[in-house]
């Protein structure tokens, strides 16, 4: 039972996946109180539903938006004698998305991407090296030190290859399943911004048309 010197601390990440259609406060938060049997209630109360139609064969992935305002006054409703205080986002979504992709279906989109990224990558080395005419210069080169003319693979072009090769290793800061620093790499750094982006503007967009679930 609560008690009117009962605080609850309440914090939700800007962006919570969930797999099930009904959602409860444990779902999308982390809360803490002194009060243990308050708080083992507060985890369980339903927050939303998200419906899924009758006659829908695959679940469709949802979204929904939400302020922790919304969130503060549904616990109020219920337990009107505590005081909640938000650490986390003012707001936030909900990502409820029923079944994750099989492993398989996994694996071959990695691969693709991984083609495609290769032979990306390939094509525009290529095209750099000759657009400011590298191949040239390490033949002028060749010719000026050596004395001879180059045959185009010489010890200029091993060491070029190499040192590009490892200049990408330690600039994406990854070399197969394991990583060269404990720093982030640069495109997780990239993902985690462009996914922060994603979410504030989404959210911006759902206060604007007032279609978020806010108070009244």
């Amino acid at each position: 039972m609560a008690s009117s010197t009962d605080t609850v601390y309440l914090k939700i990440e800007q962006n919570v996946l969930v797999r099930e259609p009904s959602v409860v406060l444990k779902d999308i938060a982390k809360i803490t109180s002194t009060n243990r049997p308050l708080l083992n209630k507060l985890k369980q109360m339903k927050i939303y539903t998200f419906h899924i139609p009758v006659n829908q064969r695959k679940k469709k992935k949802q979204v929904e938006v939400f302020s922790v305002l919304k969130i503060i006054e549904l616990i109020g409703k219920e337990f009107p004698n505590i005081e909640v205080q938000n650490i986390g986002e003012k707001d936030f979504i909900i990502e409820y998305e029923p079944k994750q992709e099989p492993k398989w279906l996994l694996y071959l989109k990695t691969a693709i991407l991984c083609l495609l990224i290769f032979f990306g990558s390939a094509f525009t080395i290529m095209t750099f090296n000759n657009d400011v005419g590298v191949g040239e210069v390490f033949a002028d080169f060749y010719q000026q030190v050596m004395g001879t003319e180059s045959n185009g693979f010489t010890v200029l072009e091993i060491c070029y290859s190499i040192g590009l090769f490892l200049g990408i290793m330690i600039f994406f800061n990854h070399v197969g399943h394991k990583k060269i620093t404990h720093d982030p790499t640069p495109i997780q750094v990239e993902m985690r911004t462009y996914e922060k982006d994603v979410d504030t503007t989404f959210i911006e967009n759902c206060g604007r048309k007032g279609t978020s679930n806010d108070v009244d």
